[in-house]
């Protein structure tokens, strides 16, 4: 069979991880998968003409309801979609895509969601047939660069390398764009640095928003103890991850973190924003810990520092919780299957 595969491809996003990984599995099942970005199309008429050249696509596949997803709505095959997170927490609240999504999701074939929760929102918000969506987490694989210099990596953050093993460095891993919400913690970071220099905040992502990333770059120049390392390949991010003492993820919306998921794989506690994506995979001091305002970040980062038996706890769940339910193969034999309903 040859598929379509649309999705928002920015480089070294989450998006483009998920996509490429389940593309893999795809053709390892022997069919031919071609993914684009979503960006390069202006309507469902341009997806429509690609898909029926010669030799025509067989089906097609989109992440993201409103932004991949409706592109799909002229093309004479079938179709299946994949809930980005975005598309269920933020676009639904807005009528025009709504109105949108909805019709996505009626012709689709089926639809996946990464977590129950995800799945119904989706119910809630969108008249769907709730047969039609199956929930199927994100597999997660960690790849650990052999080659990494921690202290390089550091210092060419900014950050003085003079006593690098006292440091407690925490590593906020997110694409400069408003969703992430990267200067959430700046300021309270800021003053936890002054009082005690080990701990530091490293933000690192690709920068996606012009004009955040502006910003971000302005606020971290004048704030002590809070760093922008430059954007790293999958490999050495990972490297970096395991050397740094916790995760950080500070978003206002989620669909399913990679980030917080490859950070419990690889043994490293998580600290995250108490939303709804995030508590969908953190479960409060079991698998990681979880804040609701830039006061309690400090509060729960401090126990982490001092309380070896919360620590040790959170990370050894962590890891047993991405190996139970985060499953490559799980993941692998779900798409194939869905997949084989596109005949």
């Amino acid at each position: 069979m040859k598929l379509l595969f649309l999705a928002c491809l920015s480089p070294k996003t989450g998006n483009l991880t998920t996509a490429e990984r389940i593309r893999s599995h795809i053709e390892s099942a022997g069919h031919s998968c071609e993914l684009r970005d979503a960006a390069e199309f202006q309507s469902p008429a341009e997806v429509a003409k690609l898909v029926s050249q010669n030799p025509p696509f067989d089906g097609a596949l989109a992440i993201h309801l409103f932004r991949a997803g409706r592109l799909l709505l002229d093309i004479q095959v079938p179709f299946g979609v994949i809930f980005g997170g975005t598309d269920i927490n933020e676009d639904v609240k807005v009528e025009q895509k709504l109105v949108v999504m909805e019709q996505v999701l009626q012709k689709a074939r089926f639809a996946v969601a990464f977590t129950n929760k995800l799945k119904e929102a989706a119910e809630l918000f969108l008249l769907s047939q709730s047969s039609k969506i199956y929930v199927q987490p994100q597999g997660i694989q960690t790849d650990v660069a052999e080659k990494f210099c921690w202290t390089e990596f550091l210092r060419s953050s900014g950050v003085s390398t003079e006593r690098v093993d006292q440091l407690h460095v925490f590593l906020l891993v997110c694409g400069l764009r408003r969703v992430k919400d990267p200067l959430y913690l700046v300021e309270v970071f800021s003053e936890w640095h002054n009082e005690n220099p080990q701990n530091v905040l490293v933000i690192i992502g690709p920068k996606m928003d012009p004009v955040l990333t502006a910003e971000v770059e302005a606020v971290v120049k004048r704030t002590a103890g809070v760093f922008l390392a430059q954007e790293r390949s999958q490999q050495e991010l990972h490297a970096a991850m395991k050397r740094c003492f916790a995760l950080v993820n500070s978003s206002i919306s989620e669909g399913m973190s990679a980030a917080i998921l490859e950070a419990m794989d690889l043994g490293i506690p998580v600290v995250a924003r108490d939303i709804p994506g995030n508590a969908a995979v953190v479960q409060h001091e079991v698998t990681g810990v979880l804040y609701s305002s830039p006061q309690e970040f400090v509060h729960q980062s401090r126990r982490l520092l001092s309380d070896h038996e919360l620590r040790e706890r959170v990370v050894r769940n962590g890891k047993l919780y991405v190996e139970e339910h985060h499953s490559l193969k799980q993941e692998r034999e779900t798409y194939q299957r869905l997949v084989d309903t596109l005949h």
